[in-house]
C-alpha cells in the first residue's frame, strides 16, 4: 500500500520509507497502522511512504520489496523493541529478495519519544500525576533482548512521568509477569490504584488483554500519537544517514 499526500509530488531524490508492521486480524489495528503512516506522510511532504505487513495482511513484505522496482528504500519496522522479527525475519526477507544492502532501521523503542507518547496516553486515560504505580503492558517475546527493551522503556516512562511512581514491565505473552499478575501483585502490596500503560501500537487481541487486568486506569494503544509519528521519521533518517556514511 502506498501512502502519498494529495497534490504533493513524490520526491524521487529520497529513498522510499517502507514501514513494516506486524499484521493483525483486527481491522481496527490495521487501520491504526495506516493512519500512523498518514501522519508520518504529513510530517514529510513529498516522501514516498509505504506500508507492508509481516503476517496476515497484504501487501506482504516480499510483495512490497518487489513493488519497489529498483527504487532505493529504507525499511522502518513498526516494532516497539528488538527481537526475532528484527534479527531474523526482516534480514531474511531482504536476503531472499537480493536486497541485503537496503538499510534496515532500528526498532522504534526504546526511545524518549515513545515514553512521551505513553505518558500522554496515560494522562488521557485519566491518571493524574503521582497517582501510584504503573504497569507497562508489552506484547512480550521469547527473546531476552526484546524484553530488556521493554524494561528500558519502563525506565524511560518513569523518568518521563517524573512523579516518583514506579513503572513495572510486564508481558502479554512469552514472558512474565503478565500485566494481570503485575497489577495483582501491586494490589496485594497495598496499592489501591494501579495504572496500565498499553505498550502497543494498535487495537487488537493484545490490547484487549491489556484492558482486562483490574487496573484503575488503562491507556489506549499508541495509535497515531504525534511523538510516535516523529519517531518513525527519526528512525528513517538515522538509517539513511548510517547507510550513506557506510557507503563512503
Amino acid at each position: 500500500m502506498r501512502l502519498t499526500a494529495a497534490r504533493r509530488p513524490s520526491d524521487g531524490s529520497r529513498p522510499v520509507l517502507l514501514a513494516v508492521a506486524h499484521g493483525s486480524r483486527s481491522a481496527a489495528g490495521v487501520s491504526a497502522n495506516r493512519a500512523l503512516l498518514r501522519r508520518v506522510q504529513l510530517l514529510r511532504p513529498g516522501l514516498d511512504v509505504r506500508c507492508c505487513f509481516l503476517d496476515l495482511v497484504r501487501p506482504t513484505l516480499p510483495e512490497a520489496l518487489a513493488a519497489l522496482d529498483g527504487r532505493a528504500a529504507v525499511l522502518v519496522p513498526l516494532l516497539l523493541g528488538g527481537g526475532y522479527h528484527l534479527r531474523v525475519d526482516l534480514p531474511g526477507a531482504l536476503a531472499a529478495a537480493g536486497l541485503t544492502r537496503l538499510p534496515l532501521a532500528r526498532a522504534l523503542g526504546p526511545h524518549p519519544l515513545l515514553a512521551t507518547a505513553l505518558a500522554d496516553r496515560l494522562a488521557a486515560a485519566g491518571r493524574p500525576a503521582g497517582a501510584g504505580p504503573v504497569v507497562l503492558a508489552a506484547a512480550g517475546s521469547s527473546d531476552p533482548a526484546a524484553n530488556a527493551d521493554t524494561a528500558r522503556t519502563a525506565e524511560l516512562l518513569a523518568d518521563r512521568l517524573g512523579d516518583g511512581s514506579p513503572v513495572v514491565p510486564s508481558y502479554l505473552s512469552a514472558a512474565r509477569p503478565s500485566p494481570r499478575e503485575a497489577v495483582a501483585a501491586l494490589h496485594a502490596a497495598g496499592h489501591r490504584r494501579v495504572a496500565v500503560a498499553t505498550h502497543l501500537l494498535a487495537p487488537g487481541f493484545f490490547a484487549d488483554r491489556a484492558a482486562a487486568t483490574g487496573a484503575h486506569w488503562t491507556s489506549a494503544p499508541l495509535g497515531t500519537h504525534e511523538a510516535l509519528a516523529r519517531l518513525v521519521a527519526l528512525r528513517y533518517d538515522e538509517a539513511r544517514v548510517e547507510s550513506l556514511a557506510a557507503a563512503r
